[in-house]
């Protein structure tokens, strides 16, 4: 199933003993297009602390319901260690979450997720109790991530918004992304085209993106205006059926 990232905007979310608040955007790496955290707005509960959510602790996506079902409990996220709300998520952050809840390294293997390609069914009622302990090799390459600093992470919130430029010439702007509930990959980028085609948008999976000027807020296709304009237009909505999803993927076969 695949839902739109700028529509979790104000779900609930749903701990295991009660509410701890709303999602509020998400971060993504920029290397494999994967929602890492749901940012969470929790009001006056936490207030100063940037309290983060990882997919491996969502064991539902309704959004029928704008509900995120969280497997942890409000005492467990409450003793997280905690991330400054004005400071950027490090690794070294990133790092500290995942054992204190008994995640694996999703940096430190091949899959998108460390050595699976899914995040975990659900969390854990105990932070570390029942997880697997990370190999010495695993350690050894979270270390070493960990001296780099920069998990590549990049806000939803911020990336909405960037110009996009097809290769020859403007086309519009990142308007929204879709991911995949299952595994959490980002697998398109909704192109609002109305700088050019006026009221309509299109997908463009994250494979056409040849680079991204990140101080610029400008990406860069390897499509041109023509593909794109011959692309199915794209109806927003909370969900995308897979028929949706066989027209975009086979009307762009020709051209990547």
């Amino acid at each position: 199933m695949l839902c739109s990232i700028k529509d979790l905007k104000g779900y609930e979310l749903a701990a295991r003993d009660g509410g701890i608040g709303k999602a509020r955007e998400v971060y993504f790496d920029d290397a494999h297009w994967v929602v890492r955290h749901l940012v969470a707005d929790t009001g006056g509960w936490l207030p100063g602390r940037k309290v983060l959510i990882s997919p491996h602790a969502i064991a539902a996506v309704e959004p029928a319901q704008r509900r995120l079902a969280v497997e942890l409990t409000r005492r467990q996220i409450q003793e997280a260690p905690g991330i400054e709300t004005d400071r950027p998520v490090s690794r070294q952050h990133e790092a500290s979450q995942y054992d204190y809840y008994g995640y694996p390294y999703y940096w430190s293997g091949v899959g998108l997720w460390g050595s699976e390609a899914y995040p975990l069914a659900g969390g854990l009622l105990v932070p570390g109790a029942g997880q697997q302990v990370p190999t010495e090799i695993e350690r050894e390459i979270a270390a070493a991530a960990r001296e780099s600093g920069d998990p590549h992470l990049r806000s939803s919130a911020e990336v909405i918004g960037y110009h996009i430029e097809a290769s020859d010439g403007t086309i519009g702007h990142v308007d929204d992304f879709l991911f995949d509930t299952r595994s959490w990959q980002i697998r398109y980028a909704v192109v609002d085209t109305r700088n050019w085609l006026p009221g309509r948008r299109v997908l463009v999976s994250p494979a056409v993106i040849d680079s991204i000027d990140w101080n610029g807020r400008h990406a860069h296709l390897r499509l041109s205006r023509e593909a794109l304009k011959a692309s199915p237009p794209y109806e927003p909505g909370p969900l995308m059926s897979e028929a949706e999803e066989l027209r975009v993927q086979r009307h762009y076969e020709g051209w990547q």
